[in-house]
């Protein structure tokens, strides 16, 4: 078993960390982590347990540690849920000091010898690993992208085939990607919200770094441009985009390779059945009825039409945010890294 632990555990993405990761085959939960007045304390005395699936008996019982380097140094791993204006410094400590990062935080994302991985699209990345470590880091880091941008790369990873330079995308982002008190109950009800603090800027550039390709130590960007247009809208769960993007295929053939779209490996424990899944019904696919397929892993699209436009919606908590560091580790594991 590996070791592992979460950094900012009690938080919306901290929550879901826990949830994936407490009866995980492969990964065993050992460190919890928050603020200093709550270390000391069991996580089930701390916690506001908010998530729609039973609280893990098991992780109720450790008892949280600050977030500090000593606190997890004899781990194999962390997964970091933490804010980004803290992530910086603690994820470059932890990783120098040997232990591997996976991090859902913006701050190391866009370093050029960091990979910025979602597994189906560009596992290639992850031999930037050695490049930190022939750098002299003894550890490395690893991040996933801005929930929105992952399900912008889903949707598009089975065209990369058709070739496209110019992509537009108007989401419709849930109020958990906010976190627990991000967003106000009177600013949000009977209401959209038609801006999100630097949504818009990553998911321009994360997309580029992630579908680019690897050139010795470095990623060159892939040659499209992103314009983006990003709202809060009163749904709980489930990020859905319009994306338009320049592909002039006949639609059947884009349908069938939507469907015929599979990840480039198999046997990772979070891993869904389908990575992306084509849905035929002319109303599909919707937040409340979708988001959950594939235990939350699986981007759904649909309403494919000429130009090419279509829809691509994924749960962001859970594929957008603590599922896609899991995922990342399952794989970054059976790559041997750790």
């Amino acid at each position: 078993m590996i070791n592992v632990g979460v950094l900012g555990a009690t938080g919306a993405v901290g929550q879901r960390f826990v949830q994936l990761l407490a009866d995980h085959p492969w990964f065993d939960l050992k460190v919890l982590t928050a603020s200093e007045r709550s270390a000391g304390r069991k996580y089930g005395e701390v916690v506001n347990w908010r998530l729609d699936v039973p609280f893990p008996a098991s992780a109720g019982r450790i008892e949280i540690s600050p977030t500090t380097v000593s606190a997890v140094k004899d781990l194999d791993l962390v997964f970091s849920a933490l804010p980004a204006e803290i992530a910086t410094k603690v994820e470059s400590d932890v990783s120098q000091a040997g232990v591997a990062v996976c991090s859902n935080a913006r701050s190391h994302r866009m370093e050029p010898d960091v990979p910025l991985v979602i597994p189906e699209v560009n596992p290639e990345h992850l031999a930037l690993i050695d490049v930190q470590k022939d750098r002299g880091r003894d550890g490395f880091i690893v991040t996933n992208p801005n929930c929105s941008t992952i399900m912008m790369c889903m949707g598009l990873a089975p065209l990369e085939r058709f070739g496209f330079s110019d992509i537009r995308v108007a989401t419709m982002q849930a109020v958990s990607g906010a976190g627990f008190e991000g967003v106000p109950a009177m600013a949000i009800y009977d209401n959209v919200i038609p801006y999100i603090g630097q949504e818009e800027e990553k998911m321009e550039s994360e997309s580029k770094k992630i579908m680019g390709s690897l050139d010795g130590d470095r990623i060159v960007d892939a040659p499209f441009e992103v314009s983006a247009s990003c709202h809060r809208v009163p749904v709980i769960d489930g990020h859905l985009l319009s994306i338009w993007v320049d592909v002039h295929a006949p639609l059947e053939e884009i349908a069938e390779a939507f469907r015929s779209y599979r990840a480039p490996f198999s046997g990772l424990p979070l891993q869904p059945e389908r990575s992306v899944e084509l849905l035929e019904q002319p109303d599909r696919p919707q937040p409340r009825l979708d988001r959950n397929r594939g235990r939350g892993m699986t981007v759904t699209v649909g309403r494919l039409r000429e130009g090419l436009r279509f829809i691509a919606l994924g749960h962001n908590t859970i594929r957008g945010a603590a599922g896609a560091s899991v995922l990342n580790a399952e794989l970054i594991h059976s790559k041997k890294y750790i």
